[in-house]
């Protein structure tokens, strides 16, 4: 599990457990600042209701949602 420090205040959505982004436009806002910390695309997914962030991580694919206003990887 992978959870950064950055405090995510942006509006979110619950789909079968997971906290996901909300809009759209934050997730790939948020996106983007995760592309930069780990040097990798990182693309935004709408997953039922919420949006998720994607991408591949030491040749695993990831996916990250919210956890207590923090990004967390959810797969």
């Amino acid at each position: 599990m992978t959870i950064f420090a950055a405090p995510v205040f942006d509006a979110t959505v619950i789909f079968e457990d997971k906290e996901l982004f909300k809009g759209q436009g934050a997730a790939k806002g948020w996106a983007e600042k995760l592309a930069r910390e780990l040097e990798t695309e990182i693309t935004v997914q709408k997953i039922g209701t919420g949006w998720a962030l994607c991408g591949t991580v030491d040749g695993e694919a990831c996916q990250w949602g919210i956890h207590g206003q923090r990004l967390k990887r959810i797969n």
